[in-house]
């Protein structure tokens, strides 16, 4: 078994927890738990999951209707009641912890050692408690209102060693998608078990590969999920992971890192991004160094841009304020359900939020539910009841059935947004 991972510890149980920063990670956790973001083919519930243990989570409440119909395996605090509210759990893990493969192991190693109870420590941030002393009712209580008020103390108890990585904002989940492909890659192809079709190419059962494709792996093993298919004269580079019932049309070129999710539809370039499920980004067009949510579309001719003019290192924007990457190469974080039009050309290092509509170039960050024409004069509110509406005609498509929560969600969404619209103030209108 490689890089000495286990899968027999004992089912215990862990904690994922959202703190008082996760919104920092908006667009990307606007519609999403922390722990459900992908990183380099995996998310933190993945990797938690192979450790054999038994899982609860406390995230924001909005989430916790649709998280408890999408992973009906988690418990989720606030929504159903626990079954041993006087337990303890063994661990609590910061759910914006990185997912690979030095998680994974990290996490076995405090689980597995009795005698480590205390504080991990990302900086100033704290990853991890381990074997605290507070009982699920005393976590659930205080989650009710705020669960730093319990991470308040945190700081009093001791230190431990352990390799644990935050992601603090939407650039740092690109660079971290870049960092730990590798050993995420080498953990899939372990995890899997797939067979290897050729030199570095591991294909799972029912996966197609199309006529005159070029695989490139001396980089590093490309995987292809149940149900995947590439078409012909597609050039692939590994490392790259191919997710379940993805299609990757002719002519296309995906390389260098590239995390494609379940059910989507890619064309054109693609390299050294994260696409989550059921998005399409089927057409000619560039994505580089990018983060694209669930139900994106991204229309024909879409390009963004990774580089600057000057060749030097991107800042980002956020609300915050200015944040200095130290990344040479950086796209741009799209929230779910946005769309761009054909053509559209995305300056470097935009945030995008989610359910909003791209015409022409965008030269700046985008706020949720809005149309953006800002090179023609043009912006304006979109309504939740449209995007509810482009919701299920979308689903449809896709043969995924709409549900209350999911149209709740559109309406959550567009609540917590308000105050990104409101920093344009009356440049949109309504």
């Amino acid at each position: 078994m490689n890089g000495g991972i286990s899968r027999g510890v004992l089912a215990l149980t862990i904690l994922l927890y959202e703190d008082s920063l996760t919104p920092q990670l908006a667009p990307i956790t606007t519609g999403r738990a922390a722990f459900c973001v992908t990183v380099a083919s995996w998310t933190l519930l993945d990797i938690v999951r192979m450790t054999g243990c038994t899982i609860a989570a406390w995230t924001r409440n909005y989430l916790r209707e649709i998280l408890s119909q999408d992973i009906p395996s988690v418990q989720l605090l606030g929504k159903t009641p626990m079954a041993d509210p006087t337990g303890v759990p063994k661990l609590m893990l910061n759910a914006r912890t990185i997912p690979s493969a030095t998680t994974l192991r990290s996490v076995q190693t405090l689980l597995q050692d009795d005698s480590l109870s205390g504080v991990v420590r990302d900086g100033d941030q704290i990853a991890a408690v381990v074997r605290p002393s507070w009982n699920w009712q005393q976590i659930e209580q205080a989650a009710t209102s705020n669960i730093e008020t319990l991470l308040v103390s945190a700081p009093t108890l001791p230190d431990i060693k352990a390799d644990l990585k935050l992601m603090s904002f939407p650039h740092e989940v690109i660079a971290a998608n870049m960092d730990a492909f590798s050993e995420n890659i080498g953990l899939r192809v372990e995890h899997s078990g797939f067979p290897q079709a050729q030199d570095g190419v591991f294909m799972a059962p029912g996966a197609r590969l199309g006529q005159y494709v070029l695989t490139e792996t001396s980089d590093g093993p490309i995987v292809i999920d149940e149900g995947a298919s590439v078409g012909p004269y597609t050039l692939l580079r590994g490392p790259l992971y191919i997710g379940p019932n993805c299609r990757i049309l002719e002519h296309a070129a995906i390389k260098d890192a590239v995390s494609l999710g379940h059910t989507t539809k890619i064309g054109g370039e693609v390299e050294a991004s994260v696409v989550e499920p059921f998005t399409n980004k089927q057409h000619h067009g560039f994505l580089g160094h990018s983060y694209l949510g669930s139900w994106i579309n991204l229309g024909a001719g879409t390009c963004n841009s990774d580089l600057k003019n000057t060749y030097g290192t991107v800042n980002m924007e956020y609300p915050t304020g200015k944040a200095a990457t130290g990344m040479q190469f950086l796209g741009c974080a799209m929230g779910d359900y946005s769309k761009t039009a054909i053509n559209t050309g995305i300056f470097t290092g935009k945030v995008i939020g989610v359910c909003s509509m791209m015409y022409g170039f965008v030269t700046s960050n985008v706020p949720s539910f809005v149309n953006y024409a800002r090179l023609f004069g043009q912006l304006a509110t979109l309504p939740p009841e449209v995007m509810i509406a482009t919701q299920q005609r979308m689903f449809r498509r896709r043969k995924v059935q709409q549900r209350p929560c999911d149209m709740q969600l559109i309406h959550d969404m567009y609540r917590i947004t308000q105050s990104e619209r409101d920093r344009f103030g009356d440049e949109i209108a309504f």
